[in-house]
């Protein structure tokens, strides 16, 4: 049987990811190219906008506590899991040889594949902790915990070298993921009153970036490669997410909010790879009437920001087609 509060927590961090991607990223149309920023760089106090919407922990978390009472094999959850890659790689190659034979600049086409991939590091990391869910089932969320502490004490204190934060990709993301395998374990209250708390330390007095997005040009990304801050971050998501749970199960009764949560359930990890090229795709259609506030222009005032709000609605049109596209491929 179905538990409606973690599908309904699967559709909030499905949303989070998506909706933070589009706002936090700007494609600026400047001397014949197309260059990534983003409203962070230039309006610094939006800052707690990134902790609203970075919810890959929620991502994590709910992966545990489906692994913990799935039946269904690995191997066939796997294969749901990269479904809709072939159609977008497909599509992508297609994409990347017009633009170069039209004389796009190989700077704009890097830009822009760099913007679809780049969010593609979520399928290995939690497929790989599927594969391994029986082998961690009980592991206690501290001992990956430790490591990202070490990670990071190594890196920031000892001098160690930098490319030693990439163990974090793993480690950090199996906190969240050690959670939801045994969740009934865990107090809601004391994960988000300490993960806040820990946070609001490590970003006051540990000097971790207050932004829990990477923000181009910045010294120090709390999420390339995840660090100790971004890790109590999610802690204090996950404390949140099991208070919701009782809440979202009892909201879930009512059937369009379960229509709507079970729609974006069947098509997740749909959304998920395609959402970014819905963007690109609107972005790029109107690029003739270039520039257009919210979609090519610099994003470094409020005014940015309501028209890209008002840009959502398209891009959610948009990412409708693409996942309609890569459904009908995914069936031959």
């Amino acid at each position: 049987m179905r538990d409606r509060g973690i599908d309904a927590l699967r559709a909030v961090a499905i949303a989070g990811v998506v909706c933070g991607h589009w706002l936090v990223t700007a494609l600026v149309a400047d001397s014949g190219t197309i260059r990534v920023t983003s409203p962070l760089k230039h309006l610094p106090e939006l800052t707690p906008m990134s902790w609203l919407l970075q919810t890959m922990a929620l991502f994590f978390l709910v992966g545990g506590m489906v692994a913990a009472r799935s039946t269904t094999p690995v191997r066939l959850r796997l294969t749901r899991l990269l479904r809709p890659l072939p159609a977008l790689a497909a599509v992508w190659v297609m994409a990347v040889v017009v633009m170069l034979a039209y004389g796009t600049e190989p700077a704009t086409v890097t830009a822009l594949a760099k913007l679809v991939w780049a969010p593609l590091w979520f399928l290995p990391v939690y497929g790989a902790l599927m594969v391994v869910a029986p082998l961690v089932a009980r592991l206690h969320p501290g001992w990956p915990l430790a490591v990202v502490a070490s990670v990071d004490l190594a890196r920031f204190v000892l001098g160690a070298p930098g490319w030693i934060g990439w163990i974090n990709v793993g480690a950090a993301w199996l906190v969240p993921y050690c959670v939801g395998l045994s969740w009934r374990r865990f107090n809601g209250w004391a994960l988000l009153i300490g993960g806040g708390v820990a946070t609001g330390v490590l970003i006051g007095i540990g000097g971790y970036p207050a932004a829990m997005v990477g923000v181009p040009g910045a010294a120090l990304s709390n999420q390339s490669p995840p660090t100790l801050a971004a890790v109590t971050f999610g802690l204090a998501q996950v404390g949140a997410a099991l208070l919701l749970l009782g809440p979202l199960r009892t909201a879930m009764r009512r059937p369009p909010l379960w229509a709507g949560v079970a729609a974006v359930n069947l098509s997740a990890m749909t959304v998920y790879v395609w959402h970014q090229t819905a963007l690109i795709a609107v972005t790029a259609l109107a690029l003739p009437a270039a520039p257009v506030a919210g979609l090519h222009t610099v994003p470094d005032d409020p005014g940015w920001v309501a028209a890209r709000l008002a840009w959502l609605p398209v891009f959610a049109l948009a990412l409708l087609a693409c996942r309609a596209g890569g459904r009908l491929r995914g069936s031959h």
